[in-house]
């Protein structure tokens, strides 16, 4: 059984046992995670797809924990012209278990 998911802004196709990295979220780590926007639900051969979401189906997640990803290097310039920017990032993310998926 396999779901796919909304949450910030990205969608994610899930299955029990999964962990995935996703937008932060503003919780506590081993706290639960209840994704209430299931885009579609597949099971076997058949499918179950919503218009926009699947009212009934929800999926459940454990927070393991909040972090930072590698810093990127994002460098700007303009030719001939003596200008130039360098600026680093490093993208906040929550990294969750995929528990249980139901409908």
């Amino acid at each position: 059984m396999y779901a796919i998911i909304e949450t910030g802004g990205k969608q994610y196709n899930v299955k029990e046992g999964d962990f995935i990295y996703i937008e932060r979220l503003p919780l506590e780590e081993e706290s639960q995670v209840i994704f209430d926007k299931v885009v579609a639900i597949g099971k076997d051969e058949s499918i179950s797809v919503g218009s926009p979401y699947l009212s009934s189906a929800t999926v459940k997640g454990k927070l393991i924990k909040n972090g930072k990803a590698k810093k990127i290097t994002v460098f700007t310039y303009k030719p001939k012209k003596d200008t130039k920017r360098k600026l680093g990032h490093r993208q906040l993310y929550t990294k969750v278990e995929i528990v249980s998926i139901s409908i």
